[in-house]
C-alpha cells in the first residue's frame, strides 16, 4: 500500500491534535473531493517500517490524542491489510489514543465487508463526499449525508449510532 502523507499536527481530522495517515487509492472519484491527488494507488511512498517508525513516533506525543486514517480509501481492497495492521499496531503501542477513520463507504456496507478493521476503531466518519450536499459549517465532515459514528456502540446495536458529543468535542 502506498501513503499519500504523515500529518503529524492534525487539527482537521478529529478532535484534539491527531496524527493522521492519508492512504492511496480510491476508485469513488467524488465530484469536488478535497484529495483528488490521492486517487492514484500509485501516490506517494510504499507504507513501510520507516512509515510505521514516523507514524509510531508522530504518536508518542502526551498532546497528541489520537490518530486519523484517511485516504484516498482506506478500505479498498488493496488497502485493508495493511490499514488493519498499522491501526492493530497503534492500539497495541498507544492503547490510550482513539482511531478515527473516514470512508466514502457506509457502516452498513462496511459490515459486511471489512468488520476486522471497524472492530479496531473508535469512529467511522462514513459516506460519500457530496459536493451537492457539502457544508463548510460541518464539522470533521465536507457533507451533509456523510456521518460520524460511534463504532463500538454501532457494532453491539448492530446498526449505526452517532457519536456523543463528548467524542467529537
Amino acid at each position: 500500500m502506498n501513503y499519500s502523507a504523515i500529518k503529524k499536527n492534525d487539527i482537521a481530522n478529529g478532535p484534539g491534535v491527531r496524527v493522521s495517515l492519508f492512504v492511496s487509492g480510491c476508485r469513488r472519484h467524488c465530484k469536488g473531493c478535497f484529495n483528488s491527488e490521492t486517487w492514484s494507488f500509485d501516490n506517494g511512498n510504499p507504507f513501510d517500517k520507516n512509515a510505521m517508525n514516523e507514524l509510531c513516533e508522530a504518536l508518542d506525543r502526551e498532546y497528541i490524542t489520537g490518530f486519523t486514517v484517511l485516504g484516498g480509501e482506506p478500505f479498498e481492497p488493496e488497502n485493508c491489510g495493511t490499514v488493519y495492521h498499522i491501526i492493530r499496531t497503534v492500539h497495541e503501542e498507544f492503547p490510550e489514543k482513539t482511531v478515527w477513520c473516514y470512508s466514502g463507504f457506509t457502516f452498513e456496507e462496511l459490515m459486511k465487508t471489512n468488520r476486522s478493521i471497524l472492530e479496531l476503531l473508535d469512529v467511522l466518519v462514513d459516506g460519500e463526499f457530496v459536493e451537492e450536499k457539502k457544508n463548510l459549517r460541518l464539522k470533521f465532515r465536507g457533507s451533509e449525508n456523510q456521518r460520524i459514528l460511534d463504532v463500538k456502540k454501532s457494532l453491539a446495536e448492530g446498526r449505526a449510532v452517532d457519536a456523543s458529543s463528548d467524542m467529537i468535542e
